[in-house]
């Protein structure tokens, strides 16, 4: 009798991969759902895999961001981070005719910048993260105005030819009305964002600072008592964050070829909201990596079948408001279940998709 207990509590799935399970049924039924109502428009490869060309800057600050709530805390500022990399990037190429390899260090190095900067006061000083990232987010703004008011495009040579890059995939595609193969592109941050992706998922299930993660996102005090350094684990989330928004930025400014005052407006309430929707909960303690371009795609296909009804675009965020609430009970509903034992999903081993560590 003890052993089949233990047995079922070992193959009973962790709160972050149930919320991440939910998720991505969510997705598919949408995604099915489109395929279905628009057969033109969603049923081409080339559709699918346009919605990580062109949102790979959120889907990269999603990663980030997730870490962060996981760990507890949050970061409203990585949305103007990422603009006022693009901004700087754009300056640094076009007006000082700087290097690609320099560009991509400019953009690390200010996203590591603000988020030592966020993780300090915040993890050291203990300060409200919700007041030391808004004060980045009006700090990164002023900066990025004070750089360059106007759009600024950037012409250098090897810069263009990086942003027309595609990696085509010559057997797969769609033929059009006039029964022309067209294969399927891929553009470079589609690829960013899956090499990011294994990285920080691993890390984030294998790694003891990942365990670290979700140990005080969980209960800081009980992390404390178990002799993890809560405050170092705070301030490496909030680095983690900082950097996955400069990266989010080269990549902006790579898909789109400018610097722009309006580049990445508003992406932090969207991150925030593509991270609850792909299983990570405001409280901490429970996400999964994997949620986060899940999260991600489920707001972007809701836009898009909008988009495709005709309605007009302010539908689009009262939508995606109202999905966001669901979301939101359907998590709160399920954990007070959880906790009073009267929802349980067990799952074979080989269907587990994290660590012991995950709550």
């Amino acid at each position: 009798m003890a052993s089949e207990k233990a047995i079922k509590q070992k193959a009973r799935l962790s709160n972050s991969n149930l919320l991440f399970l939910i998720a991505s049924v969510i997705f598919v039924l949408m995604y099915l759902f489109a395929i279905i109502s628009y057969p033109g428009s969603f049923l081409q490869f080339q559709t699918f895999f346009d919605l990580f060309n062109l949102n790979a800057p959120l889907i990269i600050m999603t990663f980030g961001l997730c870490i962060v709530m996981i760990g507890g805390g949050i970061d409203i500022s990585i949305g103007s981070v990422c603009g006022l990399v693009t901004m700087a990037c754009a300056v640094y190429l076009e007006k000082r005719s700087g290097s690609i390899a320099g560009a991509i260090l400019l953009s690390m190095g200010i996203g590591i910048l603000f988020g030592i900067l966020h993780g300090y006061l915040i993890a050291y000083l203990e300060i409200q993260p919700f007041i030391i990232t808004l004060s980045g987010l009006f700090l990164a703004q002023g900066l990025l105005t004070t750089l360059h008011k106007n759009p600024l495009n950037v012409t250098m040579p090897a810069f263009v030819n990086l942003r027309d890059f595609n990696i085509v995939i010559t057997w797969l595609g769609t033929r059009n009305r006039l029964g022309v193969f067209i294969p399927c592109q891929i553009k470079p941050g589609t690829i960013i964002v899956a090499v990011l992706l294994v990285i920080f998922a691993s890390l984030m299930k294998w790694s003891r600072f990942g365990r670290n993660v979700y140990a005080v996102g969980g209960n800081s005090h009980s992390a404390m008592m178990l002799g993890i350094n809560v405050k170092r684990t705070k301030f490496i989330t909030y680095v983690i964050s900082g950097l996955t928004a400069g990266i989010a930025g080269f990549v902006y400014i790579m898909t789109t070829g400018a610097g722009n005052i309006g580049n990445a407006a508003g992406a932090e309430m969207k991150a925030i909201a593509s991270a609850i929707m792909g299983g990570t909960l405001l409280n901490g303690g429970v996400g999964n990596l994997l949620g986060a371009p899940i999260g991600t795609l489920t707001l972007l296909v809701i836009n898009e079948l909008i988009r495709a009804a005709g309605v007009q675009s302010n539908f689009q965020a009262i939508v995606s408001g109202l999905l966001l609430y669901l979301f939101i009970i359907l998590q709160s509903i399920i954990m007070s279940l959880r906790d009073r034992k009267r929802f349980t999903v067990a799952l074979p081993p080989w269907l587990h998709l994290s660590g012991k560590g995950q709550a």
